[in-house]
């Protein structure tokens, strides 16, 4: 009885003891299931710190791109405020100059600008078409009187033949005045006063005709083969010239002291009929302080337009400017200074650029 009792403990051991294999089989199962949940684990943990890290790169990438943004946004406000200060100080205009003198848009009908060092033409303008030249005449008058080397001083009268029958001009010498003839050749110039050009040539000996004989002759001995003299005013149409030829009276002109003096003056008082008067020259330029002229004559009648011819220092250069048939009192001025400024223009642009 004791035996079958040991035994059936035995049985019930053994039962209740699990087999070796099985549970080394059961702890192998284990063993892998926690070696699974392990890595698992571990893997979640990777992909948690992957998660991370990707979330703490991805915030400074998102900081880049802002920062990117922001200097865009800082680079379009400069470029704003640069434009705003450019619209309010705009950049100087560099302005190339043209050596072309068809640039100048001359008014006058015929025009010459001629270098007096070179002799060369710097504009020309149909410089050979015979044109009245109405009181240019005046400087051809005065050189015929300083020829014959009358005395200056001789005082000579305004007579009833100085008096304008052909145009009907106005003078502010009435019949009977009498003046030096240095005066008179002063008012011829300065203010083209017709009746004391008029007297020059009537008290040149031979009279009138004479006077106007050495005028042509003059105009012959200068090479002013296209010109011609009627009377020593201008008034009359047929005293006629060409732009060339002008340059070349108005060149020779310039050689004379008192034409330089008188054709320049820009105003005087002389005594005339036991009174005062003020004369001032018709040429409004030599009063200008931008203007260097050594000869001035103007002109007009309404056959030759208004006529300016000069002798003057332009941009270090000695030349002679002649303006025929202008139309509008400011005409033949607005051209002379358009080639002044082309002339300065142009040796300003060589200074700077030589070649």
């Amino acid at each position: 009885m004791r035996r079958k009792i040991l035994a059936l403990l035995a049985a019930c051991t053994m039962m209740a003891s699990p087999l070796p294999g099985y549970a080394a089989k059961n702890d192998g199962a284990n063993s892998k299931k926690s070696v699974q949940k392990a890595a698992l684990k571990k893997q979640d943990t990777r992909k948690a710190a992957v998660k991370n890290t990707a979330k703490k790169s991805t915030k400074p990438v998102k900081n880049a791109r802002s920062t990117v943004n922001n200097k865009k946004i800082a680079a379009k406000a400069g470029s704003k405020k640069k434009v705003a200060q450019n619209a309010a100080h705009p950049p100087a205009r560099h302005i190339a100059v043209s050596d072309d003198p068809a640039h100048l848009a001359i008014q006058s009908a015929a025009a010459l600008v001629l270098d007096q060092t070179t002799g060369k033409a710097l504009v020309e303008k149909q410089p050979d078409a015979v044109l009245p030249i109405a009181s240019i005449s005046k400087l051809m008058t005065a050189m015929v009187v300083l020829d014959a080397g009358l005395d200056l001083n001789e005082v000579i009268s305004i007579g009833h033949d100085d008096v304008d029958d052909l145009k009907g001009t106005r003078s502010r010498l009435p019949v009977g005045t009498t003046m030096t003839r240095e005066t008179a050749m002063l008012l011829a110039l300065m203010s083209s006063e017709n009746r004391a050009a008029n007297a020059l040539g009537r008290h040149y000996p031979g009279g009138l005709a004479a006077f106007v004989a050495a005028m042509n002759r003059k105009s012959r001995s200068l090479g002013m083969f296209d010109s011609r003299f009627e009377e020593p005013t201008g008034l009359s149409s047929n005293n006629v010239s060409t732009a060339h030829d002008l340059a070349r009276m108005v060149a020779a002109a310039a050689r004379y002291p008192e034409i330089r003096m008188f054709s320049t003056t820009a105003e005087a008082k002389v005594a005339l009929n036991g009174r005062i008067q003020t004369f001032g020259n018709t040429n409004a330029l030599v009063r200008s302080d931008n203007w260097q002229i050594g000869v001035s004559k103007t002109g007009y009648i309404s056959e030759a337009g208004r006529c300016l011819v000069m002798q003057a220092w332009v941009a270090d250069k000695p030349v002679v400017i002649v303006l025929l048939d202008s139309q509008g009192k400011m005409t033949r001025v607005g051209d002379a200074n358009r080639i002044k400024r082309w002339m300065e223009s142009a040796a300003l642009a060589k200074a700077a650029h030589p070649a």
